[in-house]
């Protein structure tokens, strides 16, 4: 493993600390854009990818599996914390949920999994001096496949729209926007925001409601739950695969939609995917 040279202006917790004996890593969480100045934040796209977080030896989901990435995959991997995103491109969502979650790893599923870097989630210094910790360090791993993302300057609101636009066009999902001054803090906070042309949420199914017409004999619609107890079918955005083997009962799915009703019920909401990053077992 290569190690931080001693000239990086930082101060870094020992990875043993907080890799024994937690079960969730220690992440940032994104709060929704509400017109703040984006020229205040760096900006990156928002990928489609699982959130995993590299704390020195091993790679480690959002909620605290640990990923059974190849030997030769985190070869070269820095002995400092990294938080960043497992991504196979846009729009191949449900062939990288699948790679990452076997109990085994698959050599030809991960050739092609990049570990995209966002963040050195140890360190003390603001925004911008991380960054360019990690302009130097990920080149220096000489690991193809650990890559930082781009993180950009927008002079305005107007050019951040008009790059959303552009993201959404060519099948991107949104943007993310850092505090060029901010320290990384765990938890939701406003220094970390996601920005989409859609509001996305999850759900819990609870039922498979039968489909009628052309889906007759498949699934119609789910029933689900959101976490504050509401429900709603969901009855759009499947495959017809989909529709033949649904997500199953108790299973926890991402949606997208436009605003909310009086009740507080999503408008429009449409299935995207099912959430689950807990490895398989043998």
């Amino acid at each position: 493993m290569n190690t931080l040279p001693l000239w990086v202006p930082m101060i870094l917790m020992s990875s043993a600390a907080y890799a024994e004996g937690i079960a969730q890593p220690p992440l940032q969480l994104a709060a929704e854009y509400k017109q703040q100045d984006a020229s205040l934040y760096r900006v990156s796209e928002k990928l489609d990818g699982v959130r995993a977080y590299w704390n020195g030896r091993e790679l480690l989901s959002r909620s605290g599996h640990r990923f059974s990435a190849p030997d030769w995959f985190v070869a070269g991997f820095p002995d400092s914390p990294l938080d960043g995103e497992l991504w196979l491109g846009r729009g191949n969502f449900e062939a990288l949920s699948a790679a990452v979650r076997r109990y085994q790893a698959v050599d030809s599923e991960w050739r092609n999994i990049r570990f995209m870097v966002f963040d050195l989630p140890a360190s003390t210094q603001p925004f911008e001096a991380r960054l360019r910790v990690l302009q130097q360090l990920i080149p220096s791993s000489q690991s193809t496949y650990l890559q930082l993302i781009e993180q950009r300057l927008v002079n305005d609101n107007a050019e951040l729209a008009e790059w959303l636009s552009q993201v959404d066009t060519d099948g991107g999902e949104g943007l993310m926007l850092r505090h060029r001054h901010s320290v990384y803090q765990t938890g939701r906070n406003q220094d970390l925001l996601k920005l989409k042309q859609f509001q996305d949420a999850e759900a819990q199914v609870l039922a498979h409601l039968p489909g009628l017409g052309k889906y007759q004999g498949m699934l119609g619609a789910l029933l689900v739950e959101t976490p504050d107890g509401r429900r709603f079918k969901l009855g759009t955005g499947f495959s017809d695969q989909q529709r033949q083997q649904p997500p199953p009962i108790g299973a926890t799915i991402t949606y997208r939609y436009q605003g909310k009703t009086s009740q507080q019920i999503p408008r429009f909401a449409s299935f995207m995917r099912i959430r689950n990053e807990e490895p398989e077992r043998p």
